[in-house]
């Protein structure tokens, strides 16, 4: 096969509609806009979500809920992910994201007591729970907040 031969997969390529070419075109005069009214003119039309005057769907329906923008955001670790380090390593914030348990740290990372740990570590961390405090203890490691 040659580069003069390539040729794309059949009905991929779909012409162009030209508007405004002239009668023999089938979209000429109007150009598929009809005659005269808001669709008709340049710039005409209405915004996304406007439903001509009558109360938009998005503000008749009720609102529930708060997000409060001022609040920490922590990356979650359970301790069960721990286990992927060996004995004696020092687990902090550049280390979990550098292994890929953590993708993006936020407001610090936070370590939850979901799983075993087998492993003797040093965790540090913005936040721990307190299953997770006593399963690195019991495991024989140290959880130190940062």
């Amino acid at each position: 096969m040659k580069i003069h031969e390539l040729t794309p997969a059949p009905d991929s390529n779909k012409a162009v509609k030209r508007v405004g070419r002239g009668h023999g075109s089938g979209n000429g005069k109007t150009a598929g806009k009809g005659h005269k009214g808001q669709n008709a003119r340049s710039g005409g039309g209405v915004r996304i979500g406007f439903e001509g005057g009558q109360m938009p769907l998005t503000r008749r329906i009720p609102k529930r809920g708060f997000n409060n923008i001022f609040a920490a955001k922590y990356a979650i670790v359970n301790v069960a992910d721990l286990n992927a380090f060996k004995d004696g390593t020092v687990v902090d914030t550049e280390l979990l994201i550098a292994s890929g348990l953590v993708k993006k740290a936020y407001d610090g990372i936070k370590v939850l007591g979901n799983g075993e740990l087998t492993a003797n570590l040093i965790v540090k961390a913005a936040k721990f729970s307190q299953s997770a405090i006593e399963k690195i203890e019991k495991a024989g490691g140290k959880a130190e907040v940062i």
